[in-house]
């Protein structure tokens, strides 16, 4: 199931997503009657999906992000795989949706684009052993780890690089029913291809990072996991409008703005 977050007439809802994407107002959405995050039924009670706004898939208490878990991005950067998973924050005021814009920040003359497979949890837990990774994810979407490339360099932690407003697009939607394991992963902008990989090129798996993650603090329903990028970061300006595809997911599309 694909789960989008949406708002129509001034109201938020989730709704389920269904239809044909090849035919005009063909995909729609049956409206949730609940939160994902629990049980719930669907409505019967459908719109079409171009007459909404579509939303951050969730709105995370923390979105915790891994650094250089694609071996070529590392080496592109000049930097080795590190021995143990590399964490760090997104705060929740980073979050934005399909659509949305990225907006360029001021401190900054080099941001990068950054995509990557993101993991909502579906529950409360901490310590989660291997074998029950799968019961803890509600299911994936696509990420941009947006990133103020020299920032990062210059400030030696992370938090203003890849924390400022509009530097975690999220989106469109959620999709529940998908193998993570080897999809294809793609970065375009403006048409063009920048960056191209598979999940499959992970150096550590999700359920590395999920053990690893959950040894240390507890994840809230809704909560993200972002799982590192693969080769071919590269700079955003101002008017660019870059994608975030990922096989059996969908796009997720932002456009660079200037800060008014």
């Amino acid at each position: 199931m694909r789960i989008a977050r949406f708002s129509i007439d001034g109201n938020v809802a989730f709704g389920a997503v269904e239809g044909d994407p090849t035919v005009p107002d063909g995909l729609v959405l049956d409206i949730i009657k609940g939160i994902p995050f629990a049980e719930f039924e669907l409505s019967g009670t459908k719109v079409p999906l171009s007459k909404v706004r579509l939303l951050p898939p969730v709105l995370p208490n923390k979105v915790v992000a891994i650094g250089r878990n694609y071996a070529e991005h590392a080496a592109e950067l000049g930097n080795e795989v590190p021995t143990v998973p590399v964490a760090f924050f997104k705060p929740s005021t980073s979050v934005v949706g399909s659509g949305d814009p990225i907006v360029y920040p001021s401190f900054s003359n080099e941001v990068h684009h950054e995509a990557e497979l993101a993991v909502v949890i579906s529950r409360l837990c901490r310590e989660v052993p291997r074998e029950r990774v799968k019961d803890v994810i509600l299911g994936y979407t696509c990420a941009n780890d947006v990133t103020a490339r020299d920032a990062q360099r210059a400030e030696g932690q992370w938090a203003r690089a890849k924390g400022f407003d509009s530097a975690c697009p999220l989106g469109p939607w959620i999709e529940t029913d998908l193998d993570p394991s080897d999809l294809a992963i793609t970065a375009t902008v403006n048409g063009e291809l920048r960056q191209a990989g598979r999940t499959s090129q992970m150096v550590r798996s999700i359920e590395d990072l999920i053990v690893h993650i959950t040894e240390a603090m507890t994840l809230l329903p809704g909560d993200v996991i972002l799982t590192g990028t693969p080769a071919g970061v590269g700079p955003l300006n101002v008017g660019d409008e870059v994608a975030v595809s990922i096989e059996g997911i969908g796009t997720l599309t932002n456009k660079v703005i200037k800060r008014g």
